[in-house]
């Protein structure tokens, strides 16, 4: 049996928050990610999805909104696909954070399994909830996951063997979609 993934980084947020750490904050889409999400939305609803997955961020549930409403398909909230949690980072500017950790940041790929944000999450402890989310999928169909850049990185890196450092070139574009075929049983 096969089984395909779809997974999709939601499309661009609000403008302003443009050199922002936003994590597992809520912000919502800005006006080209709405229109990005709808795009999307058109272009998944051709697929014979058999199940619709969303991180619970509004910027996620942006796609899959619509992609019920085109196809009737129930989208599932799990929030084992959200962002990193950053911390006490979050909604701050990455540049303010830089000024104030320096190249402590690089603790997120030289410690993956000890280095947090302050109040965050190491970079495995978001890697095995995302690893959970798909070891619980089932053995075959079509599976559509909106989710987020970290995340699915993570994924993509840990089933093809990338060593962490080279996750950062596995973070797809906002709006853009990865497929992924595998033949779990």
């Amino acid at each position: 049996m096969t089984r395909r993934l779809l997974l999709v980084r939601h499309p661009p947020v609000e403008d302003h928050y443009r050199g922002y750490c936003y994590g597992v904050s809520d912000i919502a889409l800005g006006v080209t990610g709405f229109a990005r999400a709808a795009e999307l939305a058109i272009r998944l609803a051709a697929e014979p999805i058999t199940l619709l997955f969303h991180s619970g961020l509004s910027r996620a549930a942006a796609v899959t909104d619509r992609i019920t409403a085109l196809t009737g398909q129930p989208a599932v909230a799990d929030t084992r696909l959200c962002e990193r949690d950053f911390g006490s980072w979050e909604l701050r500017p990455w540049a303010a954070i830089y000024a104030e950790s320096g190249n402590a940041m690089d603790g997120m790929l030289d410690d993956p399994t000890g280095w947090r944000p302050p109040g965050g999450e190491t970079t495995y402890e978001m890697r095995d909830r995302v690893l959970a989310w798909y070891r619980a999928l089932p053995d075959a169909g079509t599976i559509v996951a909106v989710a987020h850049g970290g995340p699915i990185a993570a994924l993509r890196g840990t089933l093809t063997g990338v060593p962490v450092r080279g996750w950062l070139k596995l973070v797809p574009e906002p709006g853009s979609m990865i497929s992924w075929e595998d033949n779990p049983s």
